[in-house]
């Protein structure tokens, strides 16, 4: 099957994060008129057109599960091999875009990977991946994830990568170190972040790094020293999308949110966000 140039992927598991979902396609749309892809799951149908309405939208199964974000780091580990895109340019749903990045895109002529690093890029002092106290570093080492104390901790919100045969074998290294996550849930979170850079550092991708501006958590805006705009906020909680007026407001948005408090749980009451 021949791929399309380029699009956009996101994942939608469970009406939690549903809110999040339609602020992300307001702001991509804003900007781009690339097709988005979501991979869905636990959504009643009758939603579906909220989503579709934003045009060139296509609705794709998620791997089914209970639990929602163990059913998004499934669908996340299934990227690259789901991806209908040559340069597939893959945000959490709790992400506005804030100005175009087409040079994202451009980028991936160059290298397989363009990531950002986390807020605390150093894995030895990743505690936000562990589920007891212990070295973090030994800890993550234990379990077989090949780390070493010059490993970086990226964020996974943001992740654009092209096709070709480097990239699916990271992505096959990524699930393999995730599965080996998912085994020792004694001592992990649920998260990603370990395998995503086990993955890295087996395989050794062409990656390029961008600034915190590709992927602002506005939370941990103490930490930063940006000396550029913003161009894509990822907000975390308590900071949700819809709080990007200046971007999403629209006569739509509006009725939306308001039928949302309504009608939609808290993502902030999410009760499976610390299982």
């Amino acid at each position: 099957m021949k791929l399309a140039a380029r699009g956009f992927i996101t994942i939608l598991t469970g009406l939690y994060s549903f809110q999040d979902c339609v602020h992300f396609l307001a702001s991509v749309r804003k900007f781009h008129r690339e097709p988005i892809v979501i991979f869905i799951d636990r959504v009643p149908r009758i939603l579906y057109p909220l989503l579709l309405g934003f045009g060139n939208v296509k609705l794709l199964p998620a791997p089914p599960d209970e639990n929602p974000v163990l059913a998004s780091r499934k669908a996340k580990l299934a990227l690259h091999d789901c991806s209908p895109f040559e340069k597939t340019i893959y945000l959490d749903c709790d992400i506005c875009l804030l100005s175009p990045i087409d040079e994202v895109f451009d980028y991936l002529d160059r290298v397989d990977l363009v990531l950002t690093e986390d807020v605390q890029p150093a894995i030895e002092k990743a505690a936000n991946l562990l589920r007891v106290k212990q070295d973090i570093l030994s800890t993550l080492q234990s379990i077989g994830l090949p780390l070493n104390k010059n490993s970086i901790q990226y964020n996974g919100g943001f992740i654009a990568f092209r096709n070709s045969s480097d990239t699916q074998e990271f992505f096959q290294s990524f699930k393999k170190y995730f599965n080996a996550v998912l085994a020792n849930q004694d001592l992990l979170l649920l998260k990603d972040q370990g395998a995503f850079s086990a993955a890295v550092e087996a395989v050794k991708p062409q990656i390029k790094i961008l600034s915190p501006a590709y992927n602002y958590l506005d939370k941990w805006k103490d930490v930063y020293a940006l000396t550029e705009p913003i161009k894509v906020m990822h907000c975390t909680y308590p900071y949700r999308p819809q709080y990007a007026k200046n971007i999403t407001r629209t006569l739509f948005t509006r009725i939306f949110d308001r039928a949302a408090k309504l009608c939609l749980p808290n993502q902030l009451n999410n009760p499976w966000r610390l299982k």
